[in-house]
């Protein structure tokens, strides 16, 4: 038990740092593919409309969550029974697929560099590949707010809760929350299409962020100072308006960003031609400017580390005590 516990948590360090480096190379399969595949069959097979969509949205969940789990499960177990540094090597694989801060940085950076040369197109274009909402419509604040916000949410929904189930489960764990999360951002959505079909997904996913968000959010409070940025704002700001939003959860990192920035955030969106309104996050102290971009990926970053050191700490008490 002891082996596999290092192992694991090798594997979880292991995985970071091939992130860090390398991101996610297209030219490799992704497990996340495979689950919007599936995810996909079952809507097109099971979704019919109604009140009965809350149990076939129930089945659905079950479908895409059990197999995404027991799978790896199935390919460690034989790997740990060839041999420890085969195992190794797979849960280390699995660990860099289920973590995606490269590739939000990377993205994200491309709007920023757009904006500074110049090119506003370019970064509509290039914001329109990471955000849900409609992006012809946003000027030139409106697509750093938009490109910020995506990089402070998805500094817990793409790093930080990847990096805390898997710490508790290892890399099944990150498995199964990827699985979940990609359900709610195809299927959890409280429209006339998804409104009970998608309900299931969109709980589970509420549940399965409810303590990564408010972790990674406090964790972006607590690296804002090495970073340059307001620590005190970050934490009034998250104290006062990490509940502003329909989500339980998105609201909490968004929040302590904005606040350690020193902008405003949030407010009305466009999504699919639709107004919805929303409260604003944050107070303007300053106008917000392409730099905030790569300020945000940093304090993502940063606060990953913590999560990631805070996993390990935990998992090496674990491993002493056994």
């Amino acid at each position: 038990m002891t082996d596999l516990l290092i192992c694991q948590t090798a594997a979880l360090v292991i995985g970071f740092v091939i992130d860090f480096f390398v991101g996610d190379p297209h030219c490799l399969p992704h497990p996340v593919v495979g689950m919007g595949k599936l995810i996909a069959l079952c809507d097109r097979r099971l979704r019919r409309g109604g009140r009965g969509d809350l149990w076939r949205g129930t089945l659905t969940a079950a479908l895409v969550t059990v197999p995404s789990v027991l799978l790896p499960v199935a390919l460690l177990w034989l790997a740990w029974r060839l041999h420890p540094a085969a195992y190794l090597a797979l849960e280390s694989l699995m660990c860099w697929q289920m973590v995606a801060a490269r590739q939000l940085v990377r993205e994200s950076r491309r709007v920023q560099t757009a904006l500074e040369s110049g090119d506003t197109e370019a970064a509509r274009e290039a914001v329109s590949m990471i955000v849900g909402r409609d992006t012809d419509v946003l000027d030139r604040d409106g697509i750093i707010r938009a490109a910020v916000e995506t990089v402070a949410e998805n500094a817990s929904d793409g790093v930080a809760a990847p990096l805390l189930w898997m710490g508790l489960f290892g890399a099944a764990g990150g498995f199964f929350y990827k699985a979940v999360n990609t359900m709610d951002s195809m299927i959890g959505y409280k429209n006339d299409k998804y409104l009970y079909f998608g309900r299931c997904a969109a709980r589970l996913d509420d549940l399965a962020n409810l303590l990564p968000s408010r972790l990674c959010a406090l964790l972006m409070v607590a690296a804002a100072p090495p970073l340059g940025l307001d620590m005190r704002g970050a934490l009034r700001i998250f104290r006062r308006d990490r509940h502003k939003h329909a989500s339980p959860n998105s609201a909490q990192t968004e929040s302590a960003c904005a606040g350690a920035l020193g902008v405003r955030l949030a407010g009305d969106a466009v999504y699919g031609g639709v107004l919805h309104k929303k409260e604003f996050i944050g107070d303007p102290l300053r106008p917000i400017e392409p730099r905030d971009i790569s300020r945000a990926g940093r304090l993502m970053y940063a606060a990953s580390l913590l999560t990631l050191l805070l996993v390990v700490l935990a998992r090496a008490a674990v491993i002493a005590v056994l």
